[in-house]
């Protein structure tokens, strides 16, 4: 009866927003005090994406689950970090673990490590192949630089290579020209302590833009039902970018940026001395920074060349584990046109990644101690125009060297059909892999289970593992209805196998350290297979020139097996108990009389068994005020349905606000 109650005050409100404010005068914009400058539907399918070949293609032209956040969707979320503003996205699924940790997942597959998702910020590769996943608590970025979010939901390896599996997600930040003036905001509420960012950007002469910014912040734990409240954090930032133009084909980009922070955690820890499973708190250390170059050269309005190169450090030190590692990448791209009919690209790149672990316990570590990875890539793609303007065929691959399988290869064929400019048929096939990461191969990992006599489990003795495989079909539809309504639909079927498990246990007696225990070895092995399937459907609606919905509806459902005992083990359940089968997310802006915005988010996300999460539904409301030409203020509530839920196990979210304050000077 409360849901039914709730879902009945959401929708008379945004009734009553309706009436209200059709009948509302003209709006200025919130940031600079303007003429509204939101883009319409038609100009947002126009926009240019670079993720889905690495060339600018217009969002019609796009044969991929492709879905866009813009600054303005960032700045009118009310988020307050990466994943929190991921939450809009169809088919993208964000849970929070804990104050600093996020499970973040693309048509299922949900776990703290995102392994089957590849991250990108402005094309660097935020993926760590120590554990094949994302630490999302370093990444950072100053949300208002950031010029737009591209999400694509399936695998993206013919472009991208290994481990862009389910998805890719890459962060774009604006260009420096976009960015002149100064910029300072500071917030403050009970889930963040307190939240400061600045930053400042001018030109030098006409070839040469550049901007600087620091940021750092606080964070307070979340709801511990026992107290133990071990996960705050902090974490302070700072970077630069340049954007030259050297000459009138040439453009070349350098940024980089620093981080130091600490971050709480709480791990279990084996003890052979007294024979015990430890539950530890403490604060690991975390710290890194990179440096990336991009120049682009236009050979002829139908040819280009661009090399790309970064290095990146991270360091992480806590009271289980700590690793060093250092990334070198250079990355080749050539773009053409042949004979009006072939758009071809191709490229090659090569990584090297040398890492060193620090054991701080003698029950968690990785053998050997030190090791470098290293991936050498070629890729290239022909997209073959069949019908001029209205159909074409994508045939591609990349064929990718990597320390554990050797040679892997992804390849992938697309259609697209556009029978109006506004319009778009697609479909694909495309097969993908994830790598195996050191966690697969080298992980030693002992906990204590029962005494006397003391008895082990050791995840160890890992065999040779192989790549997890995807054969993915897809199809889409998106459509410009009217000047007002835009739709976008997307299914997919993706047959799996090799997916990580554990393999068949042995036992042994353990001598040292005394006293003599049992041990039973557990080794990770490629042991899971089976299928998912589902879609996404989106769309946006432009009511009134004050009022704009969005609304995005999301199914997933998993039919894994272990190919040996074609049984649901304990594996196959985590995997299809870990993420929702059904998300919802439905939100309004409102564009009010005398600068102020109110934009409510609704969401809803289906249960988690194998966590024992219920499903739940909560809404975030940003109240936003432009003032005094160079001022914005807000006042964002989040998860406001209910004092605290769960969303990945058992530390719960808690119903937080917070008020943010910011200034911005145009440069003059």
């Amino acid at each position: 009866m409360r849901v039914v109650q709730r879902t009945a005050l959401v929708a008379l409100l945004v009734l009553t927003g309706l009436v209200n404010q059709s009948f509302a005068a003209p709006q200025e914009n919130q940031a600079n005090g303007g003429p509204l400058t939101q883009l319409s539907l038609a100009e947002l399918g126009n926009v240019e994406v670079t993720t889905t070949s690495k060339e600018p293609a217009q969002i019609w032209e796009t044969s991929a689950a492709i879905y866009v956040l813009t600054q303005e969707d960032i700045r009118r979320s009310g988020a307050t970090s990466i994943p929190e503003v991921l939450r809009l996205v169809p088919g993208v699924e964000v849970a929070r673990i804990n104050s600093n940790s996020w499970s973040v997942a693309i048509r299922g597959f949900g776990s703290a490590f995102s392994k089957s998702v590849l991250v990108l910020i402005d094309g660097r590769s935020v993926y760590t192949p120590l554990f094949a996943g994302v630490y999302w608590d370093v990444q950072n970025v100053l949300l208002e630089d950031v010029e737009r979010i591209e999400v694509i939901r399936g695998p993206g390896g013919t472009i991208w290579g290994s481990n862009a599996v389910n998805g890719v997600i890459n962060i774009i930040t604006k260009n420096t020209r976009d960015t002149h003036g100064a910029y300072a905001s500071t917030s403050s509420g009970n889930g963040a302590q307190n939240e400061s960012g600045v930053r400042y950007g001018a030109a030098h002469g006409n070839k040469l833009d550049y901007r600087a910014y620091a940021m750092g912040f606080g964070r307070m734990p979340e709801f511990h039902s026992d107290g133990n409240n071990y996960d705050a954090w902090q974490l302070g930032q700072a970077g630069f970018r340049t954007d030259s133009r050297l000459t009138d084909r040439d453009t070349l980009t350098v940024q980089g940026d620093l981080y130091k922070g600490n971050v709480g955690q709480q791990v279990a820890i084996g003890s052979y001395s007294p024979p015990a499973q430890l539950i530890v708190d403490g604060m690991e250390d975390v710290s890194g920074g990179n440096l990336l170059g991009r120049w682009r050269r236009e050979l002829s309005s139908a040819s280009d060349l661009q090399v790309q190169a970064y290095y990146d450090r991270t360091y992480r030190l806590g009271p289980q584990l700590g690793e060093t590692r250092n990334t070198f990448d250079i990355d080749l791209l050539h773009h053409f046109v042949l004979k009006q009919r072939n758009e071809i690209i191709w490229g090659f790149g090569a990584r090297w990644s040398p890492s060193g672990i620090i054991q701080t316990v003698p029950t968690v570590t990785f053998t050997p101690h030190h090791q470098d990875d290293n991936i050498y890539s070629a890729f290239v793609q022909d997209q073959i125009t069949i019908v001029q303007n209205k159909l074409w065929l994508t045939l591609g691959s990349k064929f990718e060297h990597n320390i554990f399988t050797g040679w892997e290869n992804e390849p992938s064929g697309r259609v697209l059909w556009t029978p109006t400019s506004h319009q778009t048929v697609w479909a694909a096939v495309t097969r993908a892999v994830r790598t195996p990461s050191r966690i697969d191969e080298d992980l030693q990992l002992t906990g204590f289970v029962s005494s006397p006599p003391p008895v082990y489990v050791c995840v160890c003795d890992n065999a040779k593992f192989v790549s997890e495989t995807l054969l993915g079909y897809e199809a889409g539809y998106r459509k410009l209805v009217n000047s007002r309504l835009y739709l976008d639909l997307a299914a997919f079927h993706n047959k799996y196998n090799d997916l990580e498990s554990f393999g068949n246990p042995t036992i042994s007696l353990s001598t040292t350290p005394t006293p003599v225990a049992i041990l039973v070895s557990l080794p990770f092995a490629n042991g899971v297979m089976g299928s998912t399937s589902g879609g996404e459907f989106s769309s946006e609606w432009k009511a009134t020139h004050r009022i704009e919905v969005k609304a995005a509806y999301s199914y997933a459902t998993m039919n894994l097996e272990d190919r040996q005992t074609n049984t649901k083990t304990i594996y196959v359940s985590t995997y299809e108990g870990s993420s929702p089968h059904n998300e919802v997310m439905a939100q309004i802006l409102f564009n009010l009389p005398r600068g102020f915005e109110f934009d409510p988010t609704y969401r809803y996300m289906g249960r988690l068994p194998a966590l024992s999460v219920n499903a739940y539904q909560t809404v975030d409301a940003r109240l936003g005020w432009h003032f005094a030409r160079r001022f914005d203020l807000s006042i964002t509530g989040q998860n406001l349905f209910q004092p605290r839920h769960a969303e990945s196990g058992p530390v719960f979210v808690q119903r937080s606000a917070y008020a943010q304050i910011t200034w911005r000077r145009p440069a003059d």
